[in-house]
């Protein structure tokens, strides 16, 4: 079986380039898959990997309905 990798808040930040503030309020807001331990906020990395390729936009293609 395998094992889950579990991320913290500074961990996901830096994975996903962006400051603390706006991932707490991600969290808060239940905007990114996690979990809050106690007062800590974790984070399974194949679950934000999932979710980060959801959030991905497709190019719109030319020739569509007119």
């Amino acid at each position: 079986m395998e094992e889950r990798r579990l991320l913290n808040v500074d961990e996901v930040a830096s994975y996903l380039k962006i400051p603390k503030s706006t991932l707490y309020r991600m969290c808060s807001e239940r905007e990114i898959p996690c979990a809050k331990i106690g007062k800590h906020w974790r984070f399974d990395k194949q679950l934000i990997d999932e979710w980060f390729v959801g959030k991905m936009k497709t190019p719109q293609m030319d020739g569509g309905p007119k």
